[in-house]
């Protein structure tokens, strides 16, 4: 970088605030401060474009006059919102002491509202943003309990990115063409949308030739995603995500954000130099004894989480989104990094977590733990706090080996059904502790669960040695796409188990964007470096896998709306049908379960007063007779609420009013089906017709 020589502006440069970090517009210009406490000189670049390589001017700071304690400052007069702006710290260079200061390199603010990445240039530039110009027109967080939550996990760009999707080419892959499907989602029914990461990332950090889609390798922890925006400029990509934002609220959706607090796109020591290490490097990051970045994340360093700068960085961080972004909730990545110490060691008390949980603005979001990291610490079922809610990959585990016949999965698979109380405890805390999930981002789409049995990332360059081995999947016969009637039966039979599994259970259920319509990766379990129709929503899906749809569409709308069809009041939900019911597991006979290696089938019986619903898990490949309860309260019969063995529109009547009687005795399971009946006493046998 050639550094010009400083020049003047309208009005004097003064010292300005240090108390509020970032670059802050106030009516007499603006206010930068910065961290960097052993940095012995810094100067602030600003830039007239995003391809430029040399500042237009630079801002000297004096130690004496621009330095309180650790904290760089400077109000600049004369410059507005729109401006880009990066710094240049000097120092020690010392790698060993872990201190590695460059004066060459231009370093974005770590606090910074926006990020420009322009593709002529490997160097980004922070963006003035003022928060403040937005009107909300009385738009607000929705708060819904995670009780009547269900979750849709989607990537922002691959939602609409593919020609087929039907919005417009300048919109595609954009906060403002998400907007236009808003409709698609409230006809499926889910109530949140859980966004990857739209934090500022390196689209570069991914193998040659690819580009890191996935967007976990983030750059900046306030910025939305500039190349998001449909409109060039980040003022852009701030307006249109608050766009997006208010778009789903009116809707009735909410916002949960992917977030990635446990490592940046500066990898290891071989990294580039893009912000923290330039600036704070021993204080950002966890350092080992020669001062070597400690990979808990598996992506080269480890965010110094439980460090003062980095626990205020997070807390600020989640609390601009909730205040000035109006988001809902936040889903966590890996974690498990919160619960190590300075040294990278375990810690049973992580004052980060502490931090997070008792901040004030987030007292009314959802916090969402993936409760693990890449280095083998596990804490799904023993995060730390009252507040977390988990992924549970233990019900993603045992249900993928249940449905694939594997011995002895009887007992988890009735954990996992009631809320894993083995994992959580009683009935009422599993009901918003445990993330149900069978797929997500990370792995098989659930078309590729049931089709494929090995991995197929040959596409990623890394000779297929990247992505996971443990997927507990079966291909049914033969592995990728097949031409057979029977083996695409018995997938499409799978898939409505594994649906039917997932939106039943007691816990909080998440979809993967796309398992609707059978979207597949085409066997790829880590399709992070793809930007193309192998990653994107395939639209032509609706037509080709309609079935698919219509089944999830009906198994949320029972999950939503059985409650009160069966005369619970309004402020019930599904789970109120399990919380305040009895239940009884049964075998093919009525209250004999058998849970040894042999068994793969249960049966479970849940009764009130006036309704009962009896469920069978039938993971044997061939038919069972299982016994029905004789229910003496319950005086209207049976009903079939699901069979996933029927082809649609039999495998579900989401409608009780429309729903066949199947009357007493015994119901015949297919092999590799699921079933749900539901039995209810009627003051009026004839108001039946008019349910749902």
């Amino acid at each position: 970088m050639t550094v010009p020589p400083s020049r003047p502006s309208a009005g004097t440069v003064s010292p300005g605030p240090y108390d509020q970090l970032g670059a802050t517009v106030s009516p007499e210009g603006v206010d930068f401060a910065v961290y960097a406490k052993r940095a012995t000189g810094l100067d602030l670049l600003l830039f007239d474009t995003e391809a430029d390589t040399t500042p237009s001017r630079v801002i000297t700071l004096d130690p004496l006059a621009n330095r309180t304690a650790d904290y760089w400052h400077v109000r600049v007069p004369g410059i507005v919102p729109g401006q880009l702006y990066g710094y240049a710290a000097s120092g020690p260079w010392d790698p060993d002491a872990g201190l590695r200061f460059d004066p060459h390199e231009i370093l974005l603010d770590p606090y910074g509202r926006g990020v420009a990445l322009a593709p002529t240039t490997s160097a980004m530039k922070s963006v003035v943003v003022d928060p403040s110009d937005y009107d909300w027109e009385g738009d607000q967080p929705l708060g819904r309990s995670l009780r009547q939550t269900i979750i849709y996990e989607a990537h922002l760009a691959g939602f609409t990115a593919d020609p087929n999707s039907g919005v417009a080419a300048d919109k595609r892959g954009t906060y403002a063409g998400f907007i236009e499907k808003i409709p698609y989602l409230v006809d499926l029914g889910i109530t949140a949308v859980e966004l990857m990461p739209v934090f500022a990332f390196d689209p570069r950090s991914a193998p040659e030739g690819l580009v890191n889609y996935w967007g976990y390798q983030p750059v900046g922890f306030f910025a939305p995603h500039q190349p998001y925006a449909s409109r060039p400029g980040v003022a852009s990509a701030v307006g249109e995500f608050r766009d997006l934002v208010k778009a789903l609220h009116r809707a009735g959706l909410e916002v949960i954000l992917d977030v990635v607090f446990n490592h940046t796109a500066e990898a290891g020591a071989d990294g580039q130099t893009i912000s923290f290490r330039g600036l704070a490097n021993d204080d950002y990051y966890l350092l080992g004894e020669d001062a070597d970045y400690l990979d808990y994340t598996g992506c080269g360093n480890t965010l110094n989480t439980n460090g003062p700068i980095v626990r205020r960085l997070i807390v600020d961080s989640l609390r601009y989104w909730v205040e000035e972004m109006h988001v809902d909730g936040f889903r966590f990545d890996l974690a498990a990094v919160f619960s190590r110490d300075e040294t990278g060691q375990p810690m049973a008390d992580s004052p980060t977590l502490r931090a997070i949980e008792t901040e004030p603005a987030l007292a009314g979001t959802k916090l969402i733990a993936e409760a693990w990291d890449a280095a083998g610490l596990y804490q799904v079922g023993t995060f730390a706090g009252g507040r977390w809610s988990e992924w549970n990959d233990r019900f993603r585990d045992d249900l993928r080996s249940f449905l694939r016949g594997d011995p002895g999965m009887v007992p988890a698979i009735m954990d996992r059904f009631l809320g894993s109380p083995d994992i959580y405890g009683d009935k009422d805390s599993a009901a918003g502790a445990s993330i149900n999930f069978v797929t997500a981002h990370d792995g098989f789409t659930l078309n590729d669960l049931v089709s494929y049995e090995q991995k197929h990332n040959e596409a990623n360059r890394e000779h297929n040695r990247d992505g996971s081995d443990h997927n507990l999947s079966w291909n049914g016969g033969v592995e990728g796409p097949t031409d057979d009637p029977e083996i695409e039966r018995l997938r499409r039979r799978q898939i409505r188990n594994f649906l039917a599994l997932d939106l039943l259970a007691v816990g909080t259920p998440m979809l993967l964007m796309g398992d609707e319509v059978r979207r597949t990766q085409g066997g790829n379990n880590n399709a992070y470096a793809h930007s193309d129709p192998s990653t994107w929503f395939d639209w032509s899906g609706l037509d080709r896998h309609a079935d698919i749809h219509r089944f999830t569409k009906g198994l949320i709308q029972v999950r939503r709306t059985l409650a009160t069809v069966l005369g619970l009041s309004d402020d019930h939900d599904f789970l109120d049908l399990l919380r305040d019911a009895s239940y009884q597991w049964n075998g093919v006979a009525v209250g004999q379960p058998h849970a040894g290696d042999e068994s793969h089938s249960v049966a479970l019986t849940v009764q009130a007063d006036r309704w009962a619903m009896y469920l069978i898990f039938n993971a044997y490949w061939e038919p069972l007779d299982f016994e029905l309860p004789v229910l003496e309260e319950v005086s209207n019969g049976w009903q079939r609420i699901v069979d996933t063995s029927l082809e649609s529109p039999e495998d579900i009547v989401p409608h009780l009013g429309e729903a066949p009687i199947v009357g007493a005795g015994t119901y015949l399971a297919a092999g590799r089906s699921v079933i749900l009946l539901v039995a209810r006493q009627l003051a009026d046998p004839a108001s039946r017709g008019s349910d749902g």
